[in-house]
């Protein structure tokens, strides 16, 4: 075995990165795809002068690439979505620096996916446990506080507890495609209530004479980018004050991948004014930018979910994932799912007080995830009664 760290992904050889990311018995997912990952770079987004320097591990083994992981270091804790600013301002309080750290993620990606990219060998477990040791030894020869590695996977996040990592939950909101034959189909599945609101918000917004486009692969041009672009820094500025990403990036990940983004755009007469983007995997749908600069009421929804929605029914996408945040996606068919994530702590003292917050943390969130499930927008809903082998369907009352 060898180990490599490198300051650019672009000194991986795609192939290589591939054949651990992209495994052929696996879903395709598009941000761990070396094109994504590249944009991110060769557009300077991930950059050190926007704090995300590139220290992505590569392990051979006989010459050949049997792992790699994308890995940062970092000054700041922007464009993440697992939040640890307290335990920085903690950090920082105690007189010791927080900053740099390690992190192992997508930049500017709440998705869950693979972390621990290995290439599917006899050894993959043994190679998956090299490479988070890897991560820990990095975090303490380098004098980093810590290492964080972020919308994992269940299965790695399991393994993580051995190598001694601090564990954390989360929740975010994903629709799931039940074979519906249209959106009509999925919208019956509601609550009469729930039912008469989207019906509503989806004709209120047609009401307006707006026209909406789903464009992807060669349809995708430059003039298209130019105003999405446009519509994102309009969001991006009133949100977070300052967008991730730049013009640039746009293009180059078009340039790549165009076959992987689904471009939602709404125009009014011939003046484009709204837009979502959307990246495609092989079994799901994912929404990660919008904009307008023109505000409708329930354009967004239409927009980012609604018009997914018929996107995934119609090409027969088993789910959508939206992003973080946004409890209203709940009430329109969403259904509440726990991410991972897992965290090394260098500092044994400091390592204790994260893995006790961790500990209460977690019970709120598995409380939210239990209640949620109990108030489903859906009129039928399985619950796994203990002491049943089986799951029984509950007809929601609130219909009755």
């Amino acid at each position: 075995m060898s180990l490599h760290n490198h300051q650019s992904i672009a000194s991986i050889d795609a192939i290589d990165w591939n054949a651990c990311a992209l495994p052929l018995d696996c879903p395709y997912q598009p941000f761990v795809d070396h094109r994504f990952l590249l944009a991110l770079e060769q557009s300077g987004c991930v950059s050190e002068e926007t704090g995300w320097i590139p220290s992505h591990i590569q392990l051979k083994q006989n010459g050949e690439t049997v792992g790699v992981v994308p890995m940062y270091l970092k000054y700041h804790s922007r464009g993440e979505y697992v939040f640890d600013y307290s335990w920085a301002d903690a950090f920082q309080r105690a007189g010791r620096n927080y900053y740099p750290k390690y992190q192992v993620c997508v930049p500017f990606t709440p998705v869950t996916g693979a972390r621990i990219l290995v290439k599917h060998t006899q050894a993959k477990k043994e190679i998956e446990s090299s490479l988070i040791q890897q991560i820990i030894d990095l975090t303490d020869n380098m004098g980093a506080s810590s290492a964080h590695i972020t919308f994992m996977k269940q299965s790695e996040w399991s393994m993580t507890k051995f190598a001694g990592l601090l564990q954390r939950m989360d929740l975010q909101f994903h629709w799931t495609n039940e074979e519906y034959d249209s959106f009509d189909d999925f919208v019956s599945q509601l609550t009469s209530k729930k039912r008469k609101n989207i019906r509503r918000e989806r004709r209120d917004v047609m009401e307006n004479n707006l026209r909406i486009e789903w464009l992807t692969g060669s349809d995708l041009r430059e003039e298209h980018w130019d105003v999405f672009y446009e519509f994102y820094l309009e969001t991006s500025s009133r949100k977070w004050g300052s967008a991730y990403l730049n013009r640039e990036f746009f293009s180059l990940v078009s340039t790549t991948m165009s076959e992987r983004i689904l471009l939602i755009l709404c125009r009014r007469g011939t003046k484009y004014i709204a837009g979502a983007l959307n990246f495609l995997g092989d079994e799901t749908l994912y929404g990660r930018n919008w904009g307008c600069i023109e505000h409708y009421p329930f354009l967004h929804f239409e927009l980012c979910y609604y018009q997914a929605m018929e996107y995934a029914i119609q090409h027969r996408l088993q789910s959508l994932e939206a992003g973080a945040q946004g409890g209203h996606k709940f009430a329109r068919g969403y259904r509440a799912e726990p991410t991972y994530s897992a965290h090394y702590i260098a500092n044994t003292q400091f390592r204790a007080a994260v893995a006790q917050f961790l500990a209460d943390e977690v019970q709120y969130v598995r409380r939210d995830l239990e209640y949620l499930d109990s108030q489903s927008p859906f009129k039928e809903r399985t619950l796994s009664i203990p002491g049943s082998d089986e799951a029984k369907t509950l007809i929601d009352v609130r219909e009755a």
